[in-house]
């Protein structure tokens, strides 16, 4: 069973600080709004990654962080710089090598890469001063169906999911989805084609 907090207003996020972090802390997942859709997250804690993980399969998730500086054991290469420098905050997910053992195996794709991004939406932000450090991202919803818009629909949408704190700031708008870019030793190549197009990924680095 899932438990709720109100997280739209900056007031209601200041309120709901210590429960949040206290939540994740202790291995809790939460719901929480995007730019784009209701994201499922943990802290980077095992019991809860591997809970995660059972309920949304076995996709490593994104990560969600403040800023480039704010996270160890990634490599950042000059072209994925500059994209961070120009994009984020916003919708441009950034796909690097990790350092060897820097990261659980929950976020760690075939490849070795970690997938970043850093979200524009308030709540977002909030929540990480909450956690104090980076929480996994991945939408709100069993693997098939829609993801979620909003607090209720994210609530329903992973109902059995123990350990739920859902962080309701009301309805989302209609939004594509991120814009993913791979960044490692070889060319930079465009994944998935979201809100930021290629042309403007081009404009700013090679491009494979």
């Amino acid at each position: 069973m899932s438990a709720t907090v109100e997280y739209s207003t900056p007031r209601e996020r200041t309120a709901a600080a210590g429960r949040v972090r206290e939540h994740l802390e202790t291995d809790g997942i939460v719901a929480y709004p995007t730019e784009t859709v209701y994201g499922l997250g943990c802290a980077l804690r095992d019991a809860a990654l591997r809970r995660l993980a059972a309920f949304k399969g076995d996709r490593p998730f994104l990560l969600l962080i403040a800023a480039p500086a704010s996270i160890e054991g990634l490599v950042w290469t000059a072209p994925a710089l500059r994209l961070a420098e120009l994009f984020w905050p916003g919708p441009l997910t950034l796909a690097l090598p990790a350092r060897e053992g820097a990261f659980p195996p929950q976020v760690v794709g075939p490849d070795g890469m970690v997938a970043v991004r850093v979200s524009p939406h308030a709540a977002v932000a909030d929540l990480l001063a909450a956690a104090g450090g980076p929480v996994t991202s991945t939408s709100a919803n069993r693997p098939g169906e829609p993801p979620a818009r909003s607090g209720d629909a994210a609530a329903s949408a992973a109902a059995g999911l123990e350990r739920l704190l859902v962080l309701d700031a009301g309805e989302l708008p209609p939004a594509m989805p991120s814009t993913i870019v791979r960044c490692g030793a070889g060319p930079v190549r465009i994944l998935r084609e979201g809100v930021i197009d290629r042309e403007a990924i081009e404009n700013a680095v090679e491009v494979e």
